[in-house]
C-alpha cells in the first residue's frame, strides 16, 4: 500500500518531474488534487491542511475543499508511467514496475507482512511465510482425530470430549433450525398479511368499480326510457300531422274538382249563340240551353 501522504521519492527508479511532487509533503503525489491556481497536491495533504486554512499553501490565495479538482490528463499519464519499487524491497522483493501496477501487486506480495489467519493467533509474518505457519500453528482448526469430524483447535485436543461437543453441535443446529423456521413462519404470515391487505384494497376497488357500473347502467336505462317515451310521442304526433295532411289534400282536391267545374260552367255561359248542357244545381239536371 502507498503512504498516507504520497510516494516516499526514494522508491522510484530515475528521475522525478518537479511537477509530480506534492507541494505540501513534497512527497511523489498520491490520489493528487489540483487547486484552480493549478499547484497539486496528495488528498490526504491538502485535506489536512484545509482543516486550519483556507488559502493555497503555495501562493496564498484563497482555496476551499469544493474548488479542488483532479489533475490534468496528461499528469495523470505521467505518474501511471513512474517506475517504482514494491515497498517491500526491504523484506526482498524486487519487483519494479509502473505505478498504476504497483498497488495491484503489494495486494499479493508475497513479501507482505500481514497476521495469521487463524482466529486467535496474533502472530505477523510474510505472507509467502503463512502456509507453513499454519502447519504448525497452535491455533490452527483440523478435525477430530477420534472420528467425530468436528473442527477444533490444535491446542484443544486434550479437552475435546465428541459426545459432549456432537450433543452442543446438534443443539446449536436445533436452534439455528428452529430460528430459521420463526423467521420462515414470521416471513409468511407478513407475506400473507400483505397479500390479505393487497386483496382487501383490490376488492374494494372492484366493488367500487362494480357499484359505478350498475349506477352508470341505471342511469342509460332510464335515459332510454326517456327516448323511446320520446320517440313514441314522436310517432303519435307524425301520425297526427300524416292525418291531417291527408284530410287536408283531400280538401284542396275537392276544392279544386268544385272550382274546375265551377269555371267550365262560366266558360259555357260566356260563349253566345251556342248551345250547352248546364246541369241544374238544384235538381242536379242537365239541360240544353241556348245562349243568345
Amino acid at each position: 500500500m502507498c503512504s498516507e501522504m504520497g510516494y516516499d521519492l526514494e522508491r522510484f527508479v530515475g528521475p522525478v518531474n518537479e511537477g509530480l511532487l506534492c507541494c505540501i509533503c513534497r512527497d511523489v503525489l498520491e490520489e493528487p488534487l489540483q487547486s484552480p491556481c493549478e499547484h497539486s497536491f496528495c488528498t490526504a495533504c491538502i485535506q489536512g491542511w484545509l482543516v486550519h486554512e483556507n488559502t493555497c499553501p503555495e501562493d496564498r490565495q484563497l482555496l476551499l475543499a469544493s474548488m479542488l479538482k483532479p489533475i490534468h490528463r496528461y499528469m495523470k499519464n505521467d505518474l501511471a508511467k513512474l517506475q517504482v519499487r514494491c515497498k517491500n524491497t526491504d523484506a526482498g522483493c524486487t519487483l519494479v514496475t509502473n505505478l498504476e501496477f504497483v498497488l495491484a501487486h503489494q495486494t499479493d506480495c508475497g513479501y507482505h507482512t500481514i497476521e495469521c489467519t487463524s482466529p486467535g493467533c496474533t502472530v505477523k509474518l510474510e505472507r509467502r511465510k503463512l502456509e507453513d505457519h499454519l502447519k504448525d500453528c497452535d491455533y490452527r482448526m483440523k478435525e477430530c482425530p477420534q472420528g467425530c469430524g468436528l473442527p477444533i483447535l490444535s491446542t484443544d485436543d486434550k479437552k475435546h470430549n465428541c459426545i459432549a461437543e456432537l450433543r452442543h453441535t446438534v443443539e446449536l443446529l436445533r436452534s439455528e433450525m428452529i430460528c430459521k423456521m420463526d423467521d420462515q413462519k414470521q416471513d409468511t404470515e407478513t407475506r400473507l398479511d400483505a397479500q390479505r391487505c393487497h386483496m382487501v384494497v383490490k376488492e374494494s376497488g372492484l366493488q367500487s368499480q362494480i357499484d359505478d357500473l350498475h349506477a352508470h347502467l341505471s342511469r342509460q336505462t332510464t335515459e332510454l326510457r326517456i327516448l323511446q317515451e320520446i320517440e313514441r310521442q314522436r310517432r303519435i304526433e307524425m301520425d297526427k300531422i300524416e292525418l291531417e295532411k291527408k284530410e287536408l289534400l283531400d280538401l284542396v282536391k275537392s276544392m279544386r274538382e268544385e272550382m274546375s267545374e265551377r269555371f267550365e260552367a262560366m266558360k259555357t255561359q260566356t260563349l253566345p249563340g251556342k248551345t250547352k248542357q248546364h246541369m241544374c244545381i238544384q235538381c242536379n239536371k242537365k239541360e240544353k240551353i241556348t245562349v243568345i
